[in-house]
């Protein structure tokens, strides 16, 4: 009963929550699509996306304890998943790319 109480103070701990749970399924997805994806440029990439999904897991898990993480060690944390985030957009804009090369040939 707690938790529910907490969630109607700060509904940034819901938010927090649901993030979590959206990226454990990705996580689950980039794990098990990981036989589909062929070697070769893609598959690299994909290697790479799937190490930033899992740390992104790991960077979401920490958010519901943000209220307790000195304000300077805070901004390290969100300043790093904001530069991972950046590179994950530039690796996945990248592979869709070449994808989308390939398919056209």
């Amino acid at each position: 009963m707690l938790i529910f109480q907490q969630i109607l103070n700060d509904p940034s701990i819901a938010i927090s929550l649901v993030a979590i749970l959206v990226m454990l399924y990705c996580l689950w997805l980039v794990i098990t699509l990981k036989n589909e994806v062929p070697g070769g440029v893609v598959g690299r990439q994909w290697a790479i996306v799937s190490w930033l999904v899992v740390l992104f897991t790991l960077g979401y898990l920490t958010t519901p304890f943000f209220k307790n993480i000195p304000t300077e060690s805070l901004h390290l944390i969100v300043s790093v998943i904001f530069l991972f985030g950046a590179i994950y957009v530039v690796v996945t804009v990248k592979m869709i790319f070449r994808i989308i090369k390939i398919m056209s040939e």
